[in-house]
């Protein structure tokens, strides 16, 4: 028996599903038949893969070995599909950008709609994550684009620097910080302090760089949830001045004299991957949204 693609992608779908029979099920093929397949990958291999004394489906160590590399080996063959698709076809037949939610979306919005009037055939698809999430996303589904406050770099990645966004401290007029001058790290640890939730880190409680430390923080899960609740005086927190300008103007909202410092600045990045080039719907976007940015 030969090691191909399909057993290994049979492999992979028994252990993210956590047995034989959903994997079947999934499949739409006899139980039987997923675990003879198994079964002679196992004797070709000369290793078993699966600890069959336990009651869900568990590898044994050397069969979380030989899928981890089965799993390098998926993603390859997919990169590959990937590109023989784009070149087969004018317009690649999908596109998927993920945005991280502190970046202003009208640029994006404004590229979108220059794609659409040229009628191209590509279906786009938009998601919003925070923080690490974006580059988990994008990493795990393969996306065509993400564009990030932050991420990990890597040889593969292809990064273009956008216009920097400025963020501010702020807290509602009505707030007991409002007035108070000279604010120091122990007077925000008196009040609760508002912040995004990191969707790509598993513990709801990670600390990002921005925040400060106090026992009292609310985990929110978008810049306007945030907004609206620093405005109804629940707390304080960072904002783009993109979605504040108006309240800061009026005053309904206002900059914290916070001693650190009440305004960071963060240059956002549109990135893809060279393992996985970008078709010609994916240069278009990249391009009319670098232009939007720059307006």
């Amino acid at each position: 028996m030969r090691l191909d693609i399909e057993t290994l992608k049979i492999l992979d779908l028994i252990v993210r599903l956590g047995s034989f029979a959903k994997a079947a099920e999934q499949l739409n093929r006899a139980q039987s038949a997923i675990s003879y397949q198994v079964k002679k990958l196992e004797q070709h291999l000369g290793v078993n893969l699966f600890d069959r004394s336990k009651y869900r489906a568990e590898l044994t160590p050397e069969g979380n070995a030989i899928l981890t590399e089965g799993r390098r080996l998926l993603q390859q063959a997919h990169n590959l599909e990937v590109l023989a698709e784009r070149f087969s076809q004018g317009w690649e037949p999908r596109l998927e950008i993920v945005i991280d939610g502190a970046v202003p979306m009208e640029p994006v919005m404004k590229a979108l709609k220059r794609l659409s009037e040229m009628d191209v055939s590509t279906r786009v698809q938009l998601r919003t994550e925070f923080l690490s999430g974006c580059q988990r996303w994008f990493d795990k589904q393969s996306s065509d684009l993400m564009l990030v406050k932050d991420y990990q770099s890597t040889p593969y990645l292809v990064a273009k620097p956008l216009q920097a966004i400025d963020f501010k401290l702020v807290v509602s007029s009505e707030h007991p910080l409002a007035t108070m001058k000279e604010v120091e790290l122990k007077h925000l640890h008196e009040h609760i302090e508002l912040t995004i939730a990191d969707s790509g880190n598993l513990d709801p409680q990670s600390q990002d760089e921005l925040q400060f430390g106090g026992e009292r923080v609310f985990y929110l899960n978008g810049f306007m949830a945030k907004k609206e609740s620093i405005l109804l005086g629940l707390g304080f927190g960072w904002v783009p001045d993109y979605l504040i300008e108006e309240e800061l103007a009026t005053g309904s909202l206002v900059e914290l004299d916070f001693v650190g410092g009440a305004c960071h600045t963060f240059t956002p990045r549109l990135v893809h991957s060279s393992e996985r080039p970008l078709g010609r719907a994916g240069q278009l976007l990249s391009d009319l949204i670098i232009e939007e940015f720059s307006k």
